[in-house]
C-alpha cells in the first residue's frame, strides 16, 4: 500500500510538472519559485519571512525577486494574526515591443491581519493587507484581500492527510483610478512531510486590465 501511495504522489507531481517541462523554451508561462516560513519567537509573536524568484518562462529570464519578512502577534491561538512588514522587490520589466529591460526597485511597508476558520474538512484562510508602496519616485497604496481553501485527499493518504488539495483568489485594489489592479486565482495540490513542513505545486492565472498571464508556482513552507 505504501508503494502504491509513492506512486499515487509521483503521478499526481508529475501531471503538474508538465507545464513545466513543456514551456521549458520561450514561452508566456512563466514559473514562480517561492519559499515562505514563520519562525515562531513564543506564544504570540513570530517572524515572517519569505523570498519568491519570479520568471518570465520556466527559467532564466527573471521578472522580480521578492524577499519579504515581518513582525506577527497571535491575538488568539493560531487563529488571527496582526503582523507589519517590509519587502523589497527587485522587477526587471520588458520595454513593449522590444527585447530589452528595464530595471525597477520597490521598498514596501505592509500591515496584514489573517484569521483562519474550520468548515468541516475545509479550512479557510482570510488575509487583508494594505500596503504603502515606494516604486523609484512613485508613492502609491494598495489594498488586498486573500482567500484560501484547503481540502485533505484522503483517497491518496488513507487518513493521514499527508496529500491536500489548495486553492485560492486574491484581488488587488489601488486608490487610483481605475482602482483594481489585478487578480490572482490559484488551484494546487501540497503535501505535508510533517507539521512543520508541507509543499505545494500549482498553477495560478493572474489578471490584470486587458490581458493576464499564466503561472506555475512550486512553493514550499516552512513553520519552525
Amino acid at each position: 500500500m505504501q508503494v502504491l501511495l509513492n506512486r499515487s504522489c509521483a503521478a499526481v507531481f508529475t501531471l503538474v510538472l508538465l507545464p513545466f517541462l513543456l514551456f521549458s523554451q520561450e514561452s508566456n508561462f512563466g514559473n514562480w519559485l517561492i519559499y515562505i516560513g514563520s519562525k515562531k519567537i513564543d506564544n504570540r509573536w513570530n517572524f515572517h519571512h519569505e523570498i519568491q524568484y519570479r520568471n518570465y518562462n520556466a527559467a532564466g529570464d527573471l521578472e522580480q525577486l521578492l524577499i519579504r519578512g515581518g513582525l506577527g502577534y497571535n491575538l488568539s491561538e493560531n487563529n488571527n494574526n496582526i503582523l507589519l512588514g517590509y519587502g523589497f522587490i527587485h522587477s526587471e520589466n520588458y520595454v513593449s515591443g522590444m527585447d530589452e529591460k528595464t530595471d525597477v526597485d520597490e521598498h514596501r511597508i505592509f500591515q496584514q491581519f489573517i484569521t483562519r476558520q474550520k468548515l468541516g474538512e475545509f479550512g479557510l484562510q482570510h488575509r487583508y493587507r494594505f500596503e504603502q508602496r515606494f516604486v523609484a519616485d512613485d508613492f502609491r497604496l494598495r489594498f488586498r484581500y486573500f482567500l484560501g481553501i484547503t481540502h485533505p485527499l484522503k483517497t491518496f493518504t488513507q487518513g493521514e492527510n499527508l496529500l491536500y488539495f489548495s486553492a485560492y483568489n486574491e484581488i488587488f485594489l489601488g486608490t487610483k483610478v481605475p482602482a483594481f489592479d489585478r487578480n490572482r486565482l490559484y488551484l494546487g495540490l501540497g503535501y505535508r512531510f510533517n507539521p512543520e513542513i508541507k509543499m505545494e505545486l500549482g498553477y495560478m492565472n493572474q489578471f490584470l486590465t486587458g490581458r493576464s498571464r499564466d503561472q506555475l508556482n512550486v512553493i514550499l513552507f516552512a513553520n519552525f
